[in-house]
C-alpha cells in the first residue's frame, strides 16, 4: 500500500471514530447539549482536528444520516428488484425496512427533523446534503415506481406514485417523531410498531382500488 492509500485510509478511519463518537453523545446528551469540545475528548484529539474533517457540528451531526440512509436505499432497492414479489408485497416489506432502520439507528429521525427545520443548511457542506437527498430521492422513486406498478394493474386508485411514496414517507417519519417525543414524557410507554402498523393499514386500504 502506497503512502497516499495509506493516508487516505487513515483520514476515513478517523473520520469514522468521530462520528461514531458524536452519535454517542448525540443519543445521550442531545444535540444542544454536546460539544465539540467533548467529542474530540472522546478520540483524543483536539477540536482543531475536528474541523480538518467537519466544517462545524451542525456538519458532523448532518453526516450521520448518510449511514442509515444508504442502508435504507440498499434495501429498498433490493426488494424492488425482487420480481418474486407482487406490488403490494414489495410495499409491505419496504414498510418494514423503513420501519427497521429507522428503530435500529436512534438519531435518523433527529437528523432528519433537525435538517429539515433548521436555518443552518448554508452551513452544511453542498456536496454532503447533495449526497443526502440523491439517496433519499432514490429511495423514495423505487417506492414511486413501485405505487406506478400498482395503479397501472389496477390495484391501487389513480393518483401519482410519488404523491403515495411522499404519504408514505410522511406516515411513518412522522408518528416516529410523535413517538419520540412522547417517549420523553413516559419512557414506560411504547406504542411505536402498533401505530406505524394501523396507520400503514389505514393508508394502505385506502390506497386500494374497491373492486
Amino acid at each position: 500500500m502506497g503512502s497516499k492509500e495509506r493516508r487516505i485510509r487513515e483520514k476515513e478511519w478517523r473520520r469514522k471514530q468521530i462520528q461514531e463518537a458524536a452519535g454517542r453523545l448525540f443519543i445521550n446528551k442531545g444535540y444542544n447539549s454536546t460539544t465539540l469540545e467533548e467529542i474530540a475528548d472522546m478520540v483524543e484529539l483536539t477540536p482543531g482536528a475536528i474541523y480538518r474533517h467537519f466544517k462545524n457540528k451542525e456538519e458532523l451531526f448532518t453526516s450521520l444520516l448518510m449511514i442509515p440512509m444508504k442502508n435504507l436505499y440498499n434495501q429498498t432497492k433490493k426488494i424492488y428488484n425482487n420480481h418474486t414479489l407482487d406490488v403490494e408485497d414489495k410495499i409491505i416489506k419496504i414498510k418494514e425496512s423503513f420501519f427497521n432502520v429507522i428503530q435500529e439507528d436512534q438519531l435518523m429521525i433527529r437528523t432528519t427533523f433537525h435538517l429539515q427545520l433548521g436555518d443552518s443548511l448554508s452551513t452544511i457542506n453542498h456536496e454532503l446534503l447533495g449526497d443526502i437527498n440523491d439517496l433519499t430521492q432514490k429511495t423514495l422513486k423505487f417506492l414511486a415506481d413501485v405505487f406506478d406498478e400498482g395503479v397501472s394493474q389496477g390495484k391501487f386508485v389513480p393518483r401519482k406514485g410519488a404523491i403515495y411514496a411522499d404519504m408514505f414517507w410522511g406516515i411513518i417519519t412522522g408518528i416516529f417523531m410523535y413517538e419520540e417525543a412522547k417517549k420523553k414524557i413516559n419512557p414506560s410507554k411504547d406504542f411505536l410498531k402498533e401505530t406505524i402498523d394501523q396507520a400503514f393499514d389505514i393508508f394502505f386500504s385506502g390506497a386500494k382500488l374497491k373492486s
